[in-house]
């Protein structure tokens, strides 16, 4: 069997791939291959194990082969590969979901007490040398306790943050009109969560439907106080408008785990923004998740070479 792996993945996973298929192709660059490169690199394969950083698209899949058993992919979300295409040449495609929802969420609370309290900026300052006394005014930021926060997906990682939630005596309101009401959190309609929010953490997939659902007219509903978080992708924001509206301070502030593109050009207006915190998307990033993101990578890829159903399947379809 010939696989091929876009870059090194934590040791569980990598180690357990090794044990079935010892000589597996792995890019060991710290960047991800170049277009071209991966096209090259997929040609023959049975099973490729691939990040959110590769585009899998019908061309590469193609590109691979028909002898192309199984796409693995170290994430959850899979906007990144061409799930009907994969479907419709039969291949099954595994993503890692679960392992990363408290990860996750707890992430998104990182971020919201990070903007709310001002912690980056309060770091800065000190190390600029500005901090020359105590004052009664300084770097005041947004209350927790008694506070609304806003939930916009509510599925495992959703209510996830809404358990935690609890802890602070937040009033929990979410939009997801497949969801069921969990840890306190009431259902209302889009609007009316945009409206009475202090916080709003975004928790969707990348789709066409929620590509630039935080847009224009979605930020001008939001209060002035409010604070906006998004730990799913960052395609489902519209940086630009949300650059306008922390510019004109129309709310107060957002932290954002996650752009479009990956990482954002340092010339990008949003980094000039001091009540914009951006992180490098890590909100799975703790050692013990990613070594269990990269276990069920392996499991996927392994089940999918020996012919056997995946055991996280995006298209479950491919076995009817």
């Amino acid at each position: 069997m010939k696989i091929f792996i876009t870059r090194i993945i934590p040791d569980r996973g990598l180690a357990l791939v090794k044990e079935h298929f010892p000589t597996c192709d792995i890019w060991s660059a710290d960047l991800p291959p170049a277009r071209e490169e991966l096209l090259q690199r997929v040609r023959g394969v049975d099973g490729l194990l691939c990040l959110l950083t590769e585009k899998i698209d019908g061309e590469l899949m193609d590109a691979a082969g028909p002898q192309l058993k199984v796409i693995s992919s170290m994430s959850v979300g899979v906007d990144h590969i061409d799930v009907a295409a994969a479907t419709a040449r039969g291949i099954p495609i595994g993503n890692t979901p679960g392992v990363l929802t408290d990860a996750t969420a707890d992430m998104a609370f990182a971020l919201l007490f990070a903007s709310a309290r001002r912690v980056v900026e309060g770091e800065k300052y000190v190390r600029s040398g500005s901090w020359k006394t105590w004052n009664p005014k300084l770097l005041l930021g947004a209350d927790f306790v008694g506070a609304t926060l806003g939930i916009i997906g509510f599925g495992r990682i959703g209510r996830a943050v809404a358990k935690r939630a609890q802890g602070f005596d937040m009033r929990v309101i979410f939009y997801d009109p497949t969801a069921q009401p969990a840890y306190g959190a009431n259902p209302v309609d889009i609007d009316t969560l945009l409206r009475v929010s202090d916080f709003v953490s975004i928790h969707v997939p990348l789709t066409e439907g929620t590509r630039h659902l935080v847009n224009a007219e979605f930020l001008a509903k939001m209060k002035s106080n409010s604070i906006l978080v998004n730990t799913s992708r960052g395609g489902v924001v519209d940086q630009t408008a949300l650059y306008d509206v922390l510019k004109s301070k129309k709310i107060f502030a957002a932290a954002l785990d996650v752009t479009d593109p990956e990482p954002l050009p340092m010339d990008h207006p949003l980094l000039e923004l001091g009540n914009c915190l951006i992180v490098p998307h890590l909100g799975s990033a703790s050692q013990h998740t990613r070594n269990m993101m990269s276990l069920l990578a392996a499991e996927n890829l392994i089940a999918g070479l020996k012919g056997e159903r995946l055991p996280n399947c995006v298209n479950p379809e491919v076995y009817v």
